[in-house]
């Protein structure tokens, strides 16, 4: 068996990371450079390849529990440590520019923001971001929980939190626990009704927002809002 060392630079994850930047690697690559070290008679990045093999997908790794993590050859708790620690910092680090008195500037750091707050939820959420006069964050609401659809979403009460905080618009935003942010016609019908509420009040509602595994549909850039 070839050993990672053996490799020529160029194709040695953390050597291609520092040359090409971390869009260059592929999923594999990304995992192996967290595990560090392979096992007996197996090198990193063939562990990483099995693992993504026996799991589906970086995302089902990432959502794995304890047990399941750790019975896989090559992990154990330290590993499965480590990563809720990576992706709680990660979790952290997108958050702070989202904190209470900024103002949101960018679409694609709100989607980052909100696909790693909502991306490995195993329910429906439907929260909104709300905003001031100046578009400055008041705070992050989760309005309702469960399997989302015109009944279980109410624009009265959504309308009651904006009054309360003295908003002046909102982002939409909810999950879908399958992966696919598709919009569906039911969250379309209930975009309408909110925002048809919230017109009364003067309150805008800038964007709704699907939360899949890596990506989001805005309302707002396929001229639904």
């Amino acid at each position: 068996m070839t050993k990672l060392k053996d490799w020529p630079n160029q194709e040695r994850p953390r050597e291609k990371l520092l040359q090409k930047g971390t869009a260059a690697l592929s999923d594999a690559e990304l995992l192996a450079i967290f595990l560090r070290t392979g096992c007996r008679g197996v090198d990193v990045v063939t562990l990483a390849k099995q693992l993504l093999s026996e799991f589906g997908s970086l995302h089902a790794l990432f959502a794995a529990s304890e047990s399941d993590f750790c019975e896989k050859k090559g992990l154990g708790q330290a590993k499965y440590v480590q990563l809720q620690a990576v992706l709680e910092m990660s979790s952290r680090y997108l958050q702070e520019p989202l904190s209470k008195g900024n103002a949101l500037t960018s679409a694609t750091q709100t989607k980052a923001f909100l696909i790693a707050k909502m991306h490995n939820l195993p329910y429906e959420v439907f929260a909104a971001i709300l905003l001031d006069t100046q578009h400055r964050i008041i705070r992050f609401h989760e309005f309702f929980f469960g399997s989302i659809d015109c009944a279980t979403v109410h624009p009265r009460i959504i309308a009651q939190k904006v009054l309360s905080e003295n908003a002046a618009a909102i982002i939409l935003v909810h999950n879908h626990p399958s992966g696919d942010p598709s919009a569906s016609e039911a969250d379309k019908i209930i975009t309408r009704k909110i925002v048809s509420a919230l017109q009364l009040i003067d309150v805008r509602v800038l964007d709704h927002l699907v939360v899949g595994h890596r990506k989001c549909t805005s309302f707002a850039e396929n001229g639904w809002i």
